[in-house]
């Protein structure tokens, strides 16, 4: 299948509403449809205005975290106006690929 990777940028600590914005995105992905998606939580990075987050040994509400799905043109689209109405700020990368899944069993993890 055709369609995009997006990669979605924040932290531990940023939320949507009641939930951490990484779950908020995985949440609003699965009721779209949209068959997975990946969360990485990383040792450091620094956003748009400079300022470095890192995990701390003590404090990992500062760690960043990527969330990557892969969906069809429609996902995306429909993603995005999901975001764009809850008013949703978050940084994100878009990379058109092609997907799918091999194997006899479909893949099924």
């Amino acid at each position: 299948m055709k369609g995009f990777q997006i990669t979605f940028f924040t932290q531990q600590d940023r939320r949507h509403g009641h939930l951490p914005m990484f779950e908020w995105l995985m949440q609003e992905a699965k009721a779209l449809g949209i068959r997975g998606s990946t969360v990485v939580t990383a040792a450091e990075g620094y956003g748009h205005s400079g300022r470095r987050h890192s995990a701390h040994f003590f404090e990992l509400a500062d760690q960043p975290v990527e969330v990557t799905m892969a969906m069809t043109e429609d996902q995306a689209m429909a993603l995005f106006e999901r975001l764009e109405h809850e008013k949703a700020n978050v940084f994100y990368v878009k990379a058109p690929v092609e997907f799918g899944t091999v194997g006899a069993d479909g893949g099924a993890v």
